[in-house]
C-alpha cells in the first residue's frame, strides 16, 4: 500500500528495508529534498523496534530499551515529539542464575558498576561470592598486570580481554551471561572493539581492565546505562513511520525486492507488483539479504556474505502472580550457559523493571519476557514449537524468580522469533566491514546500513543510517 503525499523536487532514493536503520536513512534523505520511497517485505515497519498485544497491553515483541552512554535515540526521540516519554528503568538491576558447586545452582544479584558484566572494581566485597575467591584474588591481578601486546593484536574478542586481564572465571560467570542475555552472542567470537567501543584505548590510557571500564561508566551521562520510553519503544518506530509520510515520503508495506540492477541512468528494483526505476538506493535489510541483491552488480561482495544468525526466540507472558509484586530478583535474571535446569538465557521481569508498566497492569500482573537461543547454529533452545517453548518458559520463570508460575496464572501469552535481527560483531568485523564498503563505493548511487554493518544496538544502527543517508543526499545533490 502506498501512503504519503509525493516529493517532484530532487533525485529519487528507493529504501529497501523499512527497519528502523531504513527508516532513519529516510529520514535524512527527506530533510534533504529528495523523494524517498521505503519498500519493507513484512507488513509493518520498524524491524525489531515492534509490538504486540497481550491482554490488552501493548508491549515491546523486540527492543524494549536503548543505551544512554550516547545522545543518539534520546535526541531522535525529542525530534519526534516523545522526548517526555523518556523513562529510567527501576534501579535494583538484575541477578545472575548461575551453577553452584554447593547446591548445584543459585541467584545472585549482578554487580552494577561494570560494562557488559565486567567488574569496573575488581575489590568489590560481593566478587568472591559470585565467582569465588582464588578466582576473585586472580582477577585482582588486573591492577598490577602489564598491558604486554595484548592490545597491539589487529583482531582481539572481548574473551580474549578479559580472560587475559581478569581470568577464565570472570569470564565463564559474570561476562558470558550478560553478553549472551544482551547479545545473543559468545564472548569469544566477539570483536572486542565492536562489542565495547573505545574500550582499547580506555586500557592504554588507564593501564588495567578495570580501570577502563570504570572510567568508561564515569564519562557515561550519570543514572542508569538504560532507558525506554514510556509506552515502548515502539512508538518510537511508529512515529518516525508517521513524520515520514507527513514529510513526503511513499512507505510501501509487504513489498518484497526480488532483483535489483543497475541501469545507465540509475536502478531498476523489482517487486512481486513490477519494477520502478530510481536515481539511488539505499540496501537496510540484513546481511545475507543485501549481499544476495547486490552481488549481480558488485560481485566482490558474495566473499563476505554474513551467515545467517540463528533465530531468538522471545516468550512474553502476562501472569496474575501477587507473589512477584515484590520483584524477587530484581528487574530479571541473566543465565550462565551451564547453570542446570534452565533453558532460557535471560528473562525480564518486565513490570519489576518499568514503573509506568506496573501501574498499567495494575497489582499482582505482571509482564515477564523469557529469551531462548544464544546465537549458536547448534542451540536448539529457539528452535522448539511455540507450545513447547511456552511450557519451558513456565518452567524457567519458576526456576529464575523462586516463585512456582503454573499455567492457571497465565492471562496471556505469544512466542516472537527474530532471524539476522542480531547479527554478530565477530572477529575480523572490522575488516570485513572496510572490505564491503570498498566494493559498494564503486557504486557512488548506492549505501548499505544496517545491524550487519553498524554493529548491535539502537545507539549504532540509528547513527549509521543517518550518516549514510545523509552521506548519500550529498553526492546526489551536488551531481543535480
Amino acid at each position: 500500500m502506498s501512503r504519503g503525499k509525493q516529493v517532484e523536487a530532487g533525485p529519487a532514493v528507493v529504501i529497501i528495508g523499512g527497519g528502523i536503520a531504513g527508516l532513519c536513512a529516510a529520514r535524512e534523505l527527506v530533510a534533504a529534498g529528495l523523494h524517498v520511497t521505503v519498500l519493507e517485505s513484512s507488513a509493518v515497519f520498524g524491524g525489531s523496534v515492534a509490538s504486540h498485544e497481550l491482554a490488552g497491553l501493548t508491549l515491546d515483541a523486540g527492543a524494549e530499551s536503548f543505551s544512554t552512554r550516547s545522545d543518539t535515540v534520546p535526541a531522535l526521540a525529542r525530534e519526534l515529539g516523545l522526548g517526555n516519554l523518556i523513562r529510567t528503568p527501576n534501579g535494583a538491576g538484575a541477578w545472575l542464575y548461575l551453577r553452584s558447586a554447593e547446591s548445584g545452582s543459585t541467584a545472585v544479584p549482578l554487580p552494577q558498576s561494570g560494562i557488559l558484566g565486567i567488574p569496573a572494581d575488581v575489590r568489590d566485597p560481593a566478587l568472591p561470592g559470585l565467582i569465588g575467591r582464588a578466582a576473585s584474588l586472580r582477577a585482582g591481578l588486573d591492577r598490577a598486570l602489564p598491558l604486554g601486546n595484548l592490545l597491539n593484536q589487529d583482531q582481539l574478542s572481548l574473551g580474549a580481554v578479559v580472560r587475559a586481564r581478569m581470568g577464565p572465571e570472570v569470564l565463564k560467570r559474570l561476562v558470558a551471561p550478560v553478553v549472551g542475555g544482551v547479545l545473543s552472542a559468545d564472548p569469544e567470537d566477539l570483536d572486542v572493539d565492536a562489542a565495547a567501543p573505545g574500550l582499547r584505548a580506555m586500557m592504554r590510557k588507564h593501564g588495567s581492565l578495570g580501570a577502563a571500564v570504570g572510567a568508561m561508566r564515569k564519562a557515561a551521562p550519570a543514572g542508569t546505562a538504560v532507558a525506554g520510553l514510556e509506552g515502548g519503544m515502539h512508538q518510537l518506530a511508529s512515529a518516525l513511520s508517521q513524520r515520514l509520510e507527513r514529510d513526503g515520503a511513499v512507505l510501501r508495506a509487504s513489498e518484497r525486492v526480488q532483483r535489483l540492477a543497475r541501469t545507465a541512468n540509475g536502478w531498476t528494483v523489482t517487486t512481486r507488483t513490477g519494477a520502478m526505476q530510481t536515481d539511488a538506493v539505499v540496501v537496510a535489510t540484513d546481511g545475507p539479504t543485501a549481499v544476495d541483491l547486490l552481488t549481480p552488480t558488485v560481485p566482490g561482495l558474495a566473499d563476505d556474505r554474513p551467515a545467517v544468525v540463528p533465530a531468538v526466540a522471545l516468550v512474553s507472558l502476562v501472569v496474575d502472580v501477587p507473589e512477584l509484586d515484590a520483584a524477587p530478583r530484581g528487574t530479571g535474571v541473566l543465565v550462565a550457559r551451564d547453570a542446570p535446569g534452565v533453558r532460557a538465557k535471560a528473562l525480564t521481569h518486565a513490570t519489576a523493571k518499568w514503573l509506568w508498566l506496573a501501574e498499567r497492569a495494575g497489582p499482582g500482573s505482571h509482564v515477564l519476557r523469557l529469551s531462548f537461543g544464544r546465537g549458536a547454529v547448534d542451540d536448539e533452545a529457539a528452535q522448539q514449537p511455540d507450545a513447547d517453548l511456552y511450557l519451558a518458559a513456565l518452567q524457567d520463570a519458576s526456576v529464575l524468580l523462586g516463585v512456582e508460575i503454573t499455567q492457571a496464572d497465565v492471562v496471556d501469552w505469544d512466542v516472537v522469533r527474530w532471524t539476522n535481527a542480531l547479527p554478530h560483531a565477530t572477529l575480523g568485523h572490522r575488516d570485513r566491514v572496510a572490505r564491503i564498503r570498498a566494493a559498494a563505493a564503486a557504486e557512488p548511487e548506492l549505501e548499505l546500513t544496517g545491524a550487519w554493518l553498524a554493529g548491535t544496538g539502537l545507539v549504532a544502527v540509528i547513527d549509521n543510517a543517518r550518516d549514510r543517508g545523509a552521506a548519500l543526499a550529498r553526492r546526489l545533490l551536488a551531481d543535480h
